[in-house]
């Protein structure tokens, strides 16, 4: 893509937004960087934007932005529908995302995982997979790290191991991973895409660009992904859980194994898989197809995977204080992802839930609850709405207790009520913008709080 004296106007600020109008100046581009937020309501400093020359517009967007602007480049935070964005297509205004700004960037092959759940897990294995094939290896995305800067700084001759949203595939035309996965599809940012076949074809649009000679790895056991092969245009690769395939990434008699080109390839088995629970086997599964079908090898991958035990904010284990295990589950956005959360134990669990309520049912999720948790900790504005769900679904009153807008409140409640051999685990099954900015602060402050009760009751 030449950048070299366009006018380019990047919408929404944020890590993608920095990136891009930093690199897009950096390529000799004449680049705003707008936000429909106040700059004090923002949290960012933009004083190295300033000092190169880019120029910032915040508050209210007018359709005079528009005029000259050459290319738009608009943050997954961003909704494609939005005035501004509206006109600028009825202008023929080119509008691509952050990512696709990093694939017309990038010199070595993407390897991109989208998914409900499991995408941060997944990618952040597959980066160490790769590792075991080359030399320079970069992982970003939807991850935390802009993957416009990844595809600079790896250059040629290495791989990129990709995290992307449907938000961020809302304005991609080109995107072309030469492997991508998708890993399950359940209800989840329905507000923003509106239906379940919307938010279903902005996951597939991750391989609709993909060539023969590509590939894109698909959950078996998931009934939306499997039936994506009907809409492939490249080669399909399974991997299941549950089922022995023809093909792909499977379980065989306890071990992960890849069948490829008729030959069965052991990679370890699940009692030496590093990172626990049944979702973690698939996720285990999906990330070596990719890495398996990105040139490494079976052999040298095993051992990466009996040492990778997970990442922060991921049923992550904090700490154990008189015989209670403390876990920080806060990247469960979603009733899907709690779910699996609880399905890891067997019983005897605090659970602290609620924040940003998403609006999806909680049926399913409550009867998990009702089987495997013993006291059930609300916070949030989603308080009341799953204390009433909870009622519903046959859980007693003496078991809910709400908190109000406390993590301190909800920890120090389940630490007077754990005893030995109990869990507490944070799965909040809900996103975390009315107490806080993001799932991560959202964990840091529970192991914080967590770290932070004395030994003495």
């Amino acid at each position: 893509m030449q950048l070299t004296g366009k006018k380019i106007l990047v919408i929404g600020a944020g890590i993608s937004g920095f990136a891009a109008a930093k690199i897009a100046k950096k390529f000799g581009a004449d680049v705003t960087l707008s936000d429909a937020k106040l700059e004090s309501d923002l949290k960012y400093d933009f004083d190295e934007l300033r000092r190169l020359g880019i120029g910032l517009k915040f508050g209210r967007q007018t359709d005079d932005q528009l005029d000259g602007v050459d290319l738009i480049i608009v943050s997954p935070a961003v909704p494609i529908k939005i005035p501004l964005l509206k006109e600028a297509s009825a202008r023929s205004i080119e509008i691509i995302s952050e990512v696709e700004l990093a694939y017309d960037l990038a010199r070595s092959p993407i390897c991109a995982v989208t998914g409900t759940n499991g995408k941060t897990t997944t990618v952040t294995l597959l980066g160490l997979l790769l590792e075991t094939a080359y030399e320079k290896v970069g992982v970003g995305g939807n991850i935390g790290v802009a993957l416009s800067e990844v595809a600079l700084e790896v250059g040629a001759g290495g791989a990129i191991a990709a995290e992307i949203s449907s938000y961020q595939m809302e304005a991609t035309k080109h995107f072309r991973p030469r492997v991508s996965a998708i890993l399950n599809v359940t209800p989840d940012h329905l507000k923003r895409h509106g239906s379940m076949e919307v938010y279903q074809a902005m996951k597939e649009k991750i391989f609709a660009q993909e060539e023969p000679t590509d590939y894109v790895v698909l959950n078996y056991d998931d009934e939306r992904t499997r039936g994506m092969i009907d809409r492939a245009p490249c080669k399909v690769f399974y991997f299941s859980r549950q089922t022995a395939l023809d093909e792909g990434a499977f379980v065989l008699d306890g071990d992960l194994v890849i069948k490829i080109d008729g030959k069965i390839e052991k990679l370890c088995s699940i009692a030496e898989l590093g990172i626990k629970g049944a979702h973690n086997v698939e996720n285990a599964l999906a990330a070596s197809m990719v890495a398996r079908l990105a040139g490494a090898t079976a052999e040298k991958m095993s051992e990466v995977l009996k040492k990778f035990t997970g990442v922060e904010h991921r049923i992550e284990f904090v700490r154990e204080l008189d015989g209670v295990k403390y876990y920080n589950d806060s990247k469960a956005t979603n009733t899907d992802s709690a779910i699996k959360a609880l399905e890891t134990f067997d019983g005897g669990i605090i659970l602290i839930a609620g924040g940003d309520d998403k609006g999806t049912d909680l049926t399913e999720f409550m009867q998990l609850v009702k089987a495997r948790v013993d006291e059930l900790i609300l916070v949030g504005d989603a308080a009341a709405r799953f204390k009433q769900s909870a009622l519903d679904n046959g859980i007693g009153d003496e078991k809910i207790h709400e908190v109000g807008y406390s993590m301190s409140a909800a920890v120090k409640l389940a630490r007077s009520i754990a005893t030995a051999d109990q869990i507490v685990l944070l799965s909040p099954a809900c996103a975390s913008f009315d107490m806080y900015d993001g799932f991560e602060q959202r964990g840091r402050d529970f192991k914080r709080l967590v770290n932070g009760l004395g030994v003495e009751r």
